[in-house]
């Protein structure tokens, strides 16, 4: 099972399995070549084998069960039909996977044909019929030098046979044509490999799922038509807010609305490209780590891949996670400042919590509620199950901890294992208050105090690395908890964001005249951070060694701080002129629309990328150009289902929101008296950032 949540840590284990793999002396791979051999063709090497079953060969040891007797009936009629070659008999030995060609090239799969297994139904008597059931047998080639040297091939056995059974007659027909024991301490088969054509009935929470998505569709259809023929005049005027809250037709105007660069003051036009561009490397990214656990023919190649210096912008893909709390602190402030101005210091933060909640947790909850019921039925496959919806199951005891934004501290198993990042971004926005009131009252000194803590919690994590041997590329214990999902551990960029809004508010409206050594400077300085933050441990990578404790502590402590650095030039650079074509790049209208979607995206992209791997039926070819194809086709998926879940949910629950939470209503108000430095009182109220900003989200994204 693969969590998906995990980007930058799986593509570096994964790597070192492969480097694992490879370093494999020659001498031993010929010797494990040379024992996979000889066990031919798995199919007809078990019908030979086994021409007379008995229960012995089912159930040695101990007395045999109803299911024992079930499995041998099924068994004896196959072997009687296959020495009368009858059709079915014949399909259910040709499903079967083989010793795979390619092994030395790291071809360790043979996926067999799944839909022939499955699709066998042979009756016997009008009650009973015999049916397939897919399987996967693994065959360790080496135990002894690497468990990562193993086998896997598709068995297809009549249903009435467990997986005890398989292991039971896989091991004597291993140990026969091998001449070898096999160790007892790993089944060869498992029943969570195992698929059936049986189809699991509906429960509560799924038909619940269904009519909830049936009454959005009715919704969005009835308010659509409504808003399309109802004339817009004085009598209906009074409905067409909620009409329209729900209406295809009006959300996808706002959504598709482009706004000319420069148009608002008080935007910042480049954010929408670098937003889009954090995203997609975030989806490319997942589509290489998807490619990690893809039954490639050419497996050995990632140890050359790994090795590359472009592949350094794969393994490194979490940087977009550190650009989305950039992006997050720095709109906070920049925008509740400004509001701030307006109304004399004060903060509804009740307001705010609650806008802030309402403005994520309907997609979020949608897209557990889905995941846990509508997604497995889908699709399947021979992998269905082990690279996609890792974690479906386990959503029915924490899908709660998500929902709280606690997920990242609260369990091990995160229910949508990419949604950790929503919890960081909330527990953030939490504490936001306290630093906003800190700015608005104290100016620079708050700023200082929000550099030191800043500096602080880098310390922190890199003591707690040092002292207690944490690691990304070797993680154990509680090393990905404490590391990757941590709050105090991820704060910097967030921090950085504060500090670099705050000072775009201090000096809105002027215009910085730099000399043209200046601009240089600031490009080499910026351009710099950056690519040392991506390619610092390609020598490393590249000599396949493996940092030190305190090595890969310095590493993960700067770069969490000189990645936010860099990017703060580049918006500088673009608000100030200085960003030539990279400010028309990355301000250009085209972005607005996907900008949008993007929290939609985000939380479903990883649906349509591990429903596209468990789907596969063949063994994969892996290079990049190949993940490049892969990459669109998953992309373009997630932006229609983006705007479904955009047009279904995201939409009309925000302007529902607007409707019975208006900015200026005076609802729930914790009067938060603030005295700017050099201001005067007030008692005033200001809501939560307006949601047309998204301001505390740019947008949900994390890997």
């Amino acid at each position: 099972m693969v969590n998906m949540g995990l980007l930058t840590p799986l593509l570096l284990l994964s790597t070192l399995a492969v480097a694992s793999c490879t370093s494999v002396p020659l001498e031993t791979s010929a010797e494990g070549y040379q024992t996979a051999s000889r066990l031919g063709r798995l199919g007809t090497e078990f019908s030979d084998h086994y021409q007379n079953i008995t229960l012995d060969d089912l159930a040695r040891n101990r007395l045999p069960s109803a299911e024992d007797l079930k499995c041998l009936a099924d068994l004896t009629l196959l072997t009687n039909d296959l020495k009368s070659l009858k059709l079915w008999a014949l399909k259910m030995i040709d499903s079967w996977g083989s010793v795979p060609s390619g092994i030395i090239a790291g071809n360790l799969i043979d996926l067999g044909n799944y839909d022939e297994c499955l699709r066998i139904d042979h009756a016997v008597t009008s009650g009973h019929s015999v049916k397939g059931k897919y399987c996967f047998a693994r065959f360790p080639i080496l135990p002894s030098v690497s468990p990562l040297l193993s086998l896997k091939t598709a068995v297809c056995f009549p249903a009435s046979c467990s997986a005890e059974h398989m292991d039971t007659m896989l091991r004597r027909l291993f140990q026969s044509i091998l001449n070898m024991e096999l160790s007892t301490d790993e089944a060869l088969v498992s029943e969570d490999t195992c698929h059936t054509a049986e189809k699991k009935p509906y429960d509560a929470l799924t038909i619940f799922t269904i009519v909830v998505l049936s009454i959005l569709v009715a919704l969005v259809l009835l308010s659509t038509l409504c808003d399309y023929f109802l004339p817009g005049d004085k009598e209906n005027q009074s409905l067409n807010p909620w009409i329209k809250a729900f209406s295809a037709r009006a959300n996808s105007r706002v959504l598709f609305r482009l706004v000319e660069p420069g148009t608002n003051p008080n935007v910042i036009d480049c954010l929408n490209g670098i937003r889009c561009l954090s995203f997609i490397w975030v989806v490319y990214g997942h589509v290489y780590l998807v490619n990690v656990f893809a039954p490639n023919l050419n497996y050995v190649d990632w140890n050359t891949w790994r090795k590359s210096a472009y592949s350094m912008l794969l393994q490194h893909a979490a940087y977009s996670v550190d650009t989305f709390f950039f992006l997050s602190g720095l709109l906070l402030v920049v925008i509740a400042l400004r509001t701030m101005d307006k109304t004399k210091g004060k903060l509804n933060v009740p307001l705010m919590y609650l806008h802030r909640y309402l403005r994520l947790t309907p997609i979020l909850a949608m897209a557990i509620i889905v995941y846990m019921t509508i997604l497995p039925r889908m699709g399947d496959g021979p992998l269905y199950g082990s690279i996609n919806f890792d974690d479906y199951a386990q959503c029915k005891d924490t899908w709660f901890w998500s929902l709280l934004y606690l997920q990242n501290y609260a369990t091990h198993e995160i229910c949508l294992g990419h949604s950790w990042y929503l919890a960081v971004d909330m527990q953030l926005y939490i504490i936001a208050p306290l630093l906003l009131i800190a700015l608005y009252k104290w100016g620079r000194k708050g700023a200082a105090m929000i550099f030191v803590l800043m500096l602080l919690l880098a310390s922190c994590l890199f003591t707690m690395m040092i002292l207690k041997d944490l690691s990304l590329l070797n993680p154990k214990n509680d090393s990905m908890k404490k590391i990757y999902f941590s709050t105090h551990t991820r704060a910097s960029p967030y921090l950085i964001g504060i500090l670099f809004g705050y000072f775009l508010h201090v000096n809105r409206g002027r215009s910085f005249k730099l000399s043209r050594a200046a601009v240089l400077l600031g490009w080499l300085v910026s351009l710099a951070l950056l690519f040392t933050c991506l390619f610092a441990v390609f020598p490393y990578a590249k000599h396949q060694e493996t940092p030190s404790t305190l090595e890969e502590a310095f590493y993960l402590t700067l770069t969490r701080i000189a990645w936010p650095l860099g990017l703060c030039w580049l918006v500088f650079a673009c608000m100030q002129g200085y960003g030539g074509l990279a400010n028309s790049f990355l301000s250009s209208p085209l972005w607005q629309p996907l900008s949008r979607l993007s929290y939609s995206a985000y939380i479903f992209h990883m649906f349509i990328e591990s429903l596209n791997a468990g789907l596969t039926r063949t063994n994969t070819y892996f290079s990049d150009y190949q993940v490049m194809l892969r990459f669109w086709g998953d992309f373009a998926f997630t932006v229609l289902l983006a705007f479904a879940a955009y047009i279904l949910i995201e939409a009309p629950f925000g302007n529902l929101e607007g409707l019975l939470l208006p900015a200026k209503k005076p609802a729930v108000q914790a009067k938060v008296k603030v005295q700017p430095v050099g201001g005067t009182d007030a008692v005033s109220t200001v809501a939560a950032p307006p949601i047309e900003q998204k301001s505390p989200l740019p947008p949900a994204n994390g890997v």
